[in-house]
């Protein structure tokens, strides 16, 4: 924790505005570690402080100053130093000083070329006509532009943190294949609305890696003909008319919508993993399903209120 709040101090010094003031301090600290140096020679070197004034203005000056700069310093750290001149002490030390001036600066040039980069991206993605959505590892939504609240219709008016197993269960299982190569791929599926309301979606999207969790991309439409659903005349559902469950039914139903593997609904649970594959199988029975991602539409056609 205290790592990340230093490093976004560093951004926030790193800024452009702060250029000149950044330059100026840094050029002052040289100057004073080469005055103490000097005056405390006969008793110990400060040279390796001429790193902290380098790693401030590598942010600001281009590679071949920062080059020039470690060589500077390792030049007045050698004139001060207690010990006899060597030149081979001399190139390390230049080598040590503008290598990291150098590996900060490029740091920082990668820093402010990502953070560009997504703002661009979500300037893109909140601007699109088109409901776009990306979904992490777990299989929540993590980024959401108005066209996808608009055609999702959450209940609480937020897709961000929402299961996206709760509005396209497909996409979530298209997620679930961590052990498959990154694909683009299109289909089209039934999603569901935070109303109740199903439409026919065609989907396009592609899975990627973030490091490496796996995160996936989604540009969704609408394709429903009959784009609004009378609510007195709900859209008529293929499945038989719900059963009762219990409440194991109900809790391993609530966690299978949300995504989660079997194994992991056990532990969420703490019951054996050959309970929860019992009650999947009464809930198959139940519902007359026979896979996974039928059982997942029909809770959210039948249940959603009670899960």
């Amino acid at each position: 924790m205290s790592s990340s709040k230093s490093m976004l101090s560093l951004e926030r010094l790193w800024r452009d505005r702060n250029r000149t003031p950044v330059l100026a301090i840094s050029g002052t600290i040289i100057l004073l570690i080469a005055a103490v140096d000097w005056w405390t020679k006969p008793y110990v070197s400060l040279g390796f402080l001429y790193l902290f004034p380098i790693m401030f203005a590598a942010a600001f000056l281009p590679r071949w100053m920062l080059a020039l700069l470690g060589v500077t310093c390792a030049v007045l750290a050698e004139v001060f130093s207690s010990l006899e001149p060597s030149f081979v002490r001399l190139s390390f030390e230049a080598l040590a000083l503008a290598g990291c001036g150098l590996f900060v600066g490029e740091l920082v040039r990668n820093r402010r070329l990502s953070l560009e980069s997504q703002a661009r991206l979500k300037a893109l993605v909140e601007t699109s006509p088109a409901a776009i959505v990306t979904v992490d590892e777990r299989g929540l939504i993590e980024l959401a532009n108005r066209a996808a609240v608009e055609l999702m219709a959450p209940r609480d008016g937020r897709l961000i943190g929402d299961p996206i197993a709760a509005f396209l269960p497909e996409l979530h299982h298209a997620l679930r294949w961590e052990e498959a190569p990154q694909f683009r791929a299109s289909m089209q599926c039934r999603g569901h609305r935070g109303n109740g309301e199903s439409f026919t979606a065609d989907v396009w999207f592609s899975t990627y890696k973030e490091g490496p969790v796996p995160k996936l991309a989604a540009i969704i439409a609408d394709v429903t003909e009959d784009a609004v659903t009378d609510a007195s005349n709900p859209p008529s559902s293929e499945y038989p008319e719900r059963a009762a469950l219990n409440n194991r039914e109900t809790e391993v139903l609530r966690l299978l919508v949300q995504g989660f593997a079997n194994k992991e609904i056990a532990a969420q649970m703490e019951i054996s993993e050959s309970a929860v594959k019992n009650a999947i199988q009464q809930l198959f029975a139940k519902t007359g399903v026979r896979a996974r991602s039928q059982l997942v539409r029909v809770a959210l056609e039948q249940y959603r209120s009670i899960l």
